[in-house]
């Protein structure tokens, strides 16, 4: 099973389509409970918050998307 991320790259060309990329784990508790957000390695980008614990912490990039001042970065997480 696939399951895709989006993160938010403020910074153009640190990472390519088709890039394997690590990922770090970290965790905030909140009054709604844990919530997990992901980084690619070094610092490259990060993610939204999520309820959802990733099973795997290496995926690849399927996608990038360009914006106005940012770029939406897709990753395929294999979480067999």
């Amino acid at each position: 099973m696939v399951r895709r991320m989006e993160f938010r790259m403020e910074r153009a060309g640190l990472i390519q389509e088709g890039d394997r990329v690590k990922l770090k784990e970290d965790a905030s508790s909140t009054m709604a409970g844990i919530m997990y957000y992901y980084t690619i390695r070094e610092a490259v980008a990060m993610s939204n918050n999520t309820k959802e614990r990733l099973r795997s912490l290496e995926g690849t990039v399927s996608r990038i998307e360009a914006s106005e001042s940012y770029w939406t970065v897709t990753v395929d997480v294999e979480e067999s």
